[in-house]
């Protein structure tokens, strides 16, 4: 059980299917608290605080299920919270299609990330870019912890042989209070980052040294709302996330390159 649903009181169980994924839900009934048949955006954000203070919510907007709010638990789930307050769940919604199931959230995250790196700004990534010409660009949420982080990180230079441009930004899994948070902070603090970063992955163990103006929180909560739950979590200038480590020939593939020999 997810940590911010310990001090709720749970009547919906995990449902098996035979699809290639499982679709989960969770309904919670909100019990000690007092509701009105409609309650405001804030009532809602105020009485899930009332159950949980030690966490943070906000109200997204409407959600695509009728009579439903969308609000984002920081560095959390998204819920989907009834409008008169009693109900919320957590996991994925689906519509289903003539032939498919859709991730409708996932819908409205591509564009998201599509609008968002088309105009974000790069400056407090860190950037691999290739020698030539720059055929296709790849941003890649990254945890210098993470195994298959570093087997991606191991690639760069095939990537950059492709023209792909390989943009860093930092998602420590363990949090922002963590040992693994210091050390990427450490990466993007340094005077070389791409080296700072790449001796970090290679296992190198480098003096800490966290800047007052590091972006790695930034970076952290942008991934959380961009639908990062792991790493690598890739992102493709159309929008397209990958969840993993993808092999970087496939890469070739994924953007339409021919791979160089």
């Amino acid at each position: 059980m997810q940590p911010f649903l310990r001090s709720v009181n749970l009547i919906g169980k995990r449902a098996s299917s035979t699809i290639h994924k499982t679709l989960v839900t969770f309904v919670v009934s909100l019990c000690c608290a007092q509701w009105s048949m409609a309650a405001s955006e804030k009532e809602i954000i105020d009485n899930l605080a009332s159950v949980r203070p030690d966490l943070t919510f906000k109200i997204v907007g409407e959600s695509p299920l009728a009579g439903f709010y969308e609000v984002q638990v920081e560095d959390g789930p998204l819920l989907y919270v009834s409008q008169n307050g009693r109900h919320f769940f957590d996991g994925n919604l689906y519509q289903v299609t003539s032939n498919q199931f859709v991730d409708v959230r996932e819908l409205g995250l591509i564009k998201a990330r599509r609008d968002l790196f088309v105009s974000r700004r790069t400056d407090d990534m860190i950037i691999f870019k290739p020698a030539g010409q720059t055929k296709a660009i790849i941003n890649v949420f990254t945890d210098v912890d993470c195994g298959y982080c570093r087997k991606l990180h191991s690639e760069v230079p095939e990537l950059n042989a492709m023209g792909i441009e390989v943009r860093y930004l930092a998602y420590p899994r363990a949090g922002l209070k963590s040992e693994s948070f210091n050390k990427i902070a450490t990466a993007w603090c340094s005077d070389t980052p791409e080296q700072a970063l790449t001796e970090i992955k290679n296992g190198k163990s480098l003096a800490t040294s966290v800047c007052a103006d590091n972006p790695i929180a930034e970076h952290y909560r942008l991934g959380g709302s961009l639908g990062v739950t792991g790493t690598p979590a890739i992102v493709l200038m159309d929008g397209t996330m990958i969840p993993g480590y993808r092999p970087a020939a496939d890469f070739a593939e994924l953007l339409g390159l021919n791979a160089i020999n």
